[in-house]
């Protein structure tokens, strides 16, 4: 996986024009149901958004494609959750993985609608949730609602927690090497 980040990392810098794709496939996979579990998506948002406390890349692109990734990838959750129903419980990742199935159920039990929102932000949960509330038959509207809240916030803050590690590691590069 470390690999994978690092070779997705160096394209980016060396190809800025394709910084929004880069975030809208990898936030896509993020918050697809079946791909969320395999694939790196959230080191590297992180890895691109320290790339802008760099000044190799703006924050706007990224932001902007992982907004519509992750919007795009959890509707598509949720509608594969209210088509098959408990059926899609039967199929990997879920088969494998009966206790993320439990932490989604938990999820809705504890906090509603709000689920949605919070599993933006929680990675085991961002695998199940929004399948959950496809199964749920959360009804449409609501779900876009908290959906595109959750995407927009986690969108933004992902990448932004990167920019700002990024800083923090310059800044306590240039304490130490006394630039």
């Amino acid at each position: 996986m470390e690999g994978m980040i690092d070779a997705v990392l160096a394209f980016v810098r060396d190809n800025r024009e394709w910084t929004f794709w880069i975030s809208l496939v990898f936030a896509f996979g993020e918050n697809l149901a079946f791909l969320s579990i395999a694939i790196p998506s959230t080191a590297i948002l992180l890895g691109v958004g320290a790339l802008v406390a760099t000044g190799e890349l703006s924050l706007l692109p990224i932001f902007a494609g992982a907004s519509i990734g992750a919007l795009i990838g959890s509707i598509l959750s949720y509608f594969i959750g209210w088509r098959y129903g408990d059926a899609i419980l039967s199929l990997w990742p879920f088969r494998n993985h009966p206790d993320l199935v439990e932490k989604g159920n938990a999820a809705f039990r504890r906090w509603g609608i709000l689920a949605v929102m919070i599993g933006h932000f929680f990675g085991p949960l961002r695998a199940v949730v929004f399948v959950m509330a496809g199964i749920a038959r959360m009804p449409p509207l609501s779900f876009m609602v908290v959906n595109f809240i959750g995407s927009l916030g986690w969108a933004y803050v992902t990448p932004l927690s990167g920019e700002v590690a990024g800083y923090a590691v310059g800044w306590i590069w240039s304490l130490f090497s006394g630039v």
